[in-house]
């Protein structure tokens, strides 16, 4: 199987579409279809059927998906070690990370791998969870440093993809936030119930944990105040007064030290949240990407279940 035959068969399953996918890979039209055609006549088999909605996987193209994006992954990281070793350099790395993760964790540690590692050229991307794990899929970046998302109680989220690798690299305690002048240590779930909350828009990860942790007090829905883009946001609003925030407290230590906003204690168990690193599976890791794993295997301290956890503890180095 010719890698240009795969890059062209992903290409139609992306777009379900053969003309879309002609101009996805500066082909014509008709060579998209001989393509398909003389991959479907290798392997013995249609790859694809047509439907309302476009083009559908057979289940012999659903089987060959998840090898091409392997095969095709691989000839890329062959072609950059090539690259590295003609340029003089150690590789590539590209990773992708939460804004939040980014900043408060993440920067001073890739400042000392890059400091030991002088000859990898390393990117540093920041999106959302749902964008970052879609590169790490489709190989746009190596590994991804995401905050978990609490399991769906009522739905059913799916198997985990078995393409990727994860590991849960630090604990962080979430931190229930208040205007500066509301400076109680305590609040009781009666308080709380009648508070209004700032929070990200459903279907982020940040509100999916306050989604979850007010479930597991029986609070039902937080009322909402605003919906906010951001931590920054939400501790900005918070600090104005527009009502309360649960967040990670690594997003908001700074506003807390000074006076920004109040912390306090929140009823019922400890909530925090897991950082896990996520990367691809592959047969042959490039070097430059095996050697961050082994640094993180160094410099990350064992993870402990989150009610054993200090209230400020972190794991992931500063």
């Amino acid at each position: 199987m010719h890698p240009r035959l795969l890059k062209t068969f992903l290409a139609v399953v992306r777009t379900r579409n053969v003309t879309r996918a002609a101009q996805e890979v500066n082909l014509a039209q008709s060579s998209v279809s001989d393509q398909i055609q003389v991959l479907e006549a290798e392997l013995g088999t249609s790859l694809f059927t047509r439907s309302r909605q476009g083009l559908d996987l057979t289940p012999a193209g659903e089987a060959l998906k998840p090898y091409a994006e392997e095969l095709l992954a691989l000839a890329d990281d062959a072609r950059a070690a090539v690259d590295a070793t003609r340029a003089g350099t150690a590789g590539r790395l590209a990773i992708g990370a939460l804004e939040t993760i980014a900043s408060a964790r993440l920067a001073g540690w890739l400042g000392g791998f890059r400091a030991a590692h002088a000859g990898i050229d390393i990117k540093l991307r920041i999106a959302g969870s749902g964008e970052l794990l879609r590169r790490l899929g489709e190989g746009e970046i190596d590994v991804a440093f995401c905050f978990a998302r609490p399991p769906e109680r009522d739905l059913d989220a799916g198997a985990p993809d078995r393409r990727l690798a994860r590991r849960v690299v630090a604990v962080e305690p979430l931190a229930l936030i208040a205007p500066p002048g509301d400076n109680r240590a305590d609040v009781d779930l009666a308080t709380l119930a009648e508070k209004h909350f700032v929070a990200t828009e459903a279907g982020c990860v940040y509100r999916a944990m306050v989604d979850k942790a007010f479930a597991e007090a029986g609070l039902g829905k937080p009322s909402l105040a605003a919906e906010a883009g951001s931590i920054d946001a939400i501790a900005g609003l918070v600090a104005a007064g527009a009502g309360f925030g649960l967040v990670p407290r690594l997003a908001v230590t700074a506003a807390i030290d000074r006076g920004e906003v109040a912390e306090l204690a929140w009823p019922g168990r400890v909530r925090s949240a897991d950082v896990v690193m996520t990367w691809r599976r592959r047969r042959i890791q490039p070097p430059a990407l095996k050697a961050l794993l082994a640094a993180a295997d160094e410099a990350f301290a064992p993870v402990r279940p989150a009610g054993a956890r200090p209230r400020h503890a972190a794991s992931l180095p500063s």
